[in-house]
């Protein structure tokens, strides 16, 4: 239990100065679009209630976010340009952190805990189920590649 508690503890401090500079970037950069020459469109009606609704309701927004991959950090960075109140979106913060902190060390350790048994029982078995996961990446990343090239039929013909 201790080391889950460390764990967390670490990833708690990383997800708040993760997230919390994600804001602030954001802040820093929706006041330099405040002042160059998108300032017409910041000071648009539609866009004035866009911003009163997210620094309004945004907060669970933010607190969710962090359960999800990938889309925290856009909504971090959306808070902070649209000027979100601090005392709105701390407290989001500190719960979607704490929530994301606590998954990602319990799910994380149990994983790797398997991952070392599987290693140290059946060494056999772990390796041959890397090799399979990197041929299927492999084979994933060939097939992408080969699919994104067009093939002569594809391109049209040049009619001058």
């Amino acid at each position: 239990m201790d080391e889950i508690a460390l764990t967390a503890g670490v990833l708690y401090v990383i997800v708040l100065l993760r997230a919390g500079g994600t804001f602030a970037v954001g802040w820093l950069a929706g006041a330099g679009v405040r002042r160059s020459r998108f300032a017409r469109t910041t000071s648009s009606a539609k866009f004035r209630r866009a911003e009163r609704a997210i620094q309004r309701w945004g907060s669970p927004v933010v607190a969710v976010s962090f359960l999800t991959v990938g889309f925290q950090t856009a909504v971090n960075f959306l808070a902070g340009s649209m000027r979100m109140p601090l005392r709105r979106y701390l407290p989001a913060l500190f719960v979607g952190g704490a929530a994301w902190a606590l998954i990602y060390a319990t799910a994380g350790l149990g994983v790797l805990e398997v991952l070392r048994r599987l290693f140290a029982e059946r060494t056999a078995f772990g390796v041959s189920a890397v090799a399979v996961l990197l041929l299927a990446v492999c084979g994933l990343v060939v097939y992408r590649r080969r699919s994104a090239i067009p093939s002569p039929g594809d391109i049209p013909a040049d009619e001058s």
